[in-house]
């Protein structure tokens, strides 16, 4: 079967599939490169071209332009595919006859902004990455001034350059060395299209405004009289402070040349700061357990002030401080939220549904509202985008300044609402230095003392639970059939002893579980957002105590949990009941 193209031509049924298949929420993600025996390249440099064909169709939609006058920024990560692919979309930027202009290596947050810089303005931006996912890996992220892309606008692109994949597929490439798609590179296009090619250098604009934000922060958050005597220089902050940065041989390590450098900072101690697709030392993620205790090993041995973790692409960031404690997920929240808080007294912070109870409280004893909304990153940043737009329009107001996800992904009103995890490190890195004025200048780790109000769980776990293969290949049974045992968990639920529903749910269920001694824990069962399965959080306030949680829950699964691979869940509980 074929379905028809633009140019009237049948375009193969299993083409359709597998570019709609590089769908992710709203970017594009596939497998670009042969690393595992057996792996299907899916992300190839054709439709890169094509897709980077379709977006520069988008910008010129955005802007109200013919797109003979759009210009696209396009960037990479450090992956192995990343100057291939790039050059290739690239490629299909200009044989539309828009500009296509090379920034490198770059990073995500980075792109958008040159959308939005004075004297940059580019009407569109691409950045070729997957996130923290593994080397064979590749994808797209796209951008107008307007911010990043959205699903549906994904979708959107996939169907215009499926129509337009063999008209692309010629005219892109055509006229280059060899004529290779494959073995394409950004230099070769310049040869072969000077006029709608450039090399720009943006990352050292991003980060001069990365470094003015920090200057100005300072200033704006301490006095005169505090500088003076804990002899903060207003031009270089840092100085006197040591702060380490793990860019996991990802886009990141900008940040320690570019950024701490020109603020004093005493970098020795940082590392994998050199771009490597194949990330040799650990995989490039805030969430990960041995990014994390990589950068407590070059905290402590540094004897650092703090230290930053980046993912590859920078979207996302986590610190340490002196003491060694990890600052990601709740806590990583709850230390912006302080920091917001105190600007914004009464705002409201939009998180991800898998916050812990502790944070809602920690939240509510310094006045702000927590709204704890779905997954996806870009499901709470509309959510706050919704309330800010809301709220402005009555009062001109800031209802939601931060909207964090327990991932690393956060945005702030501040800042376009743009997930930049640079930015979130330059906001913590301001507080470090407020705190230590405030205190005089005999305390450099004053900044993290607040996390010792936030309660934490004693335990916590998080279960993937799959679908059997014959549901997994078919989204609309998977989907059907997890909306069935939703529904049944629920009802289980308001059945069990002790378990209460949360009255503020917006995603899968969740309920409040009446423990020991008055302490709670909680359950929330929902659907990913991606992949044929149910995700599955249980946190409690007593060691042991999620185990307890999933001994209570057997039965249900017992009964409905037949298209589950819930082996996993039933493996913790008997080993509670051995004890």
């Amino acid at each position: 079967m074929s379905i028809g193209d633009a140019s009237g031509a049948g375009l193969d049924e299993e083409e359709a599939r597998v570019m709609r298949s590089l769908q992710n929420g709203s970017d594009i993600r596939g497998v670009a490169i042969a690393l595992v025996q057996n792996a299907i390249v899916n992300m190839t440099s054709a439709r890169a071209a094509a897709l980077g064909a379709a977006f520069a169709r988008e910008a010129a939609r955005v802007a109200g332009k013919d797109v003979a006058d759009v210009c696209v920024s396009l960037g990479r990560d450090s992956r192995i595919s990343g100057e291939m692919l790039l050059a290739a979309a690239a490629a299909g930027v200009t044989s539309t006859g828009a500009r296509a202009i090379n920034f490198g290596i770059a990073t995500t947050p980075a792109m958008f902004m040159s959308t939005v810089t004075p004297d940059f303005e580019y009407d569109g931006a691409i950045m070729l990455t997957a996130s923290h996912l593994p080397p064979d890996r590749n994808g797209m992220k796209f951008f107008t001034p307007r911010g990043g892309a959205s699903k549906k606008t994904i979708s959107d692109l996939i169907e215009d350059a499926l129509c337009s994949l063999p008209v692309v597929s010629k005219d892109a490439f055509s006229g280059l060395d060899n004529n290779n798609s494959s073995t394409l590179t950004f230099s070769a296009l310049v040869r072969a299209r000077p006029a709608l090619t450039q090399t720009v250098d943006f990352m050292a604009i991003y980060a001069s405004q990365l470094v003015a934000t920090i200057r100005r922060g300072v200033v704006d958050a301490t006095t005169p009289d505090q500088r003076n005597v804990a002899n903060i220089d207003a031009d270089r902050p840092l100085a006197g402070f040591r702060v380490v940065v793990d860019a996991g041989n990802g886009a990141g390590g900008f940040f320690v040349s570019r950024v701490l450098a020109a603020l004093g900072a005493d970098t020795q101690g940082s590392q994998f700061l050199e771009p490597d697709g194949t990330f040799p030392n650990h995989v490039p993620n805030p969430e990960d357990a041995e990014a994390m205790e990589a950068t407590v090993r070059a905290v402590r041995e540094s004897s650092a002030d703090l230290g930053i973790v980046f993912d590859t692409d920078v979207d996302r960031s986590a610190v340490v401080d002196a003491s060694g404690r990890e600052i990601n997920r709740n806590r990583l929240i709850a230390l912006l939220s302080a920091i917001v808080l105190r600007k914004n007294p009464g705002a409201t912070i939009v998180t991800d549904s898998v916050t812990s109870s502790g944070l809602a409280r920690f939240i509510t004893a310094r006045g702000g509202t927590h709204l704890r909304f779905k997954r996806g990153y870009k499901n709470v940043i509309d959510k706050a985008q919704q309330l800010n737009a809301r709220t402005g329009e009555k009062t001109g107001a800031v209802a939601a300044p931060l909207a964090i996800e327990t991932s690393g992904h956060g945005a702030m009103e501040e800042n376009y609402m743009l997930d930049d995890g640079a930015y979130l490190a330059v906001k913590i890195l301001i507080e470090m230095v407020r705190a230590y004025a405030e205190s005089g200048g005999t305390d450099k780790s004053a900044f993290s003392a607040t996390l010792d109000e936030l309660q934490e769980p004693a335990d916590e776990a998080e279960f993937r639970l799959k679908f059997e293969a014959s549901l997994a290949a078919d989204r609309s049974e998977y989907v059907r059939e997890g909306a069935a045992i939703l529904d049944a968990f629920k009802a289980f639920g308001a059945r069990a002893a002790g378990w209460k529903e949360e009255a503020e749910n917006f995603e899968g269920v969740r309920f409040v579980v009446e423990e020991e001694g008055g302490d709670e824990g909680w359950i929330l069962l929902r659907q990913s957002l991606h992949d044929p399965l149910l995700a599955m959080n249980v946190e409690s306030s007593r060691i042991g105590g999620v185990q307890s949680i999933l001994i209570s829950l057997v039965p249900f699964f017992e009964k409905h949990g037949s298209t589950l691979d819930w082996t996993k869940v039933a493996n913790a509980a008997a080993a509670k009941s051995r004890e």
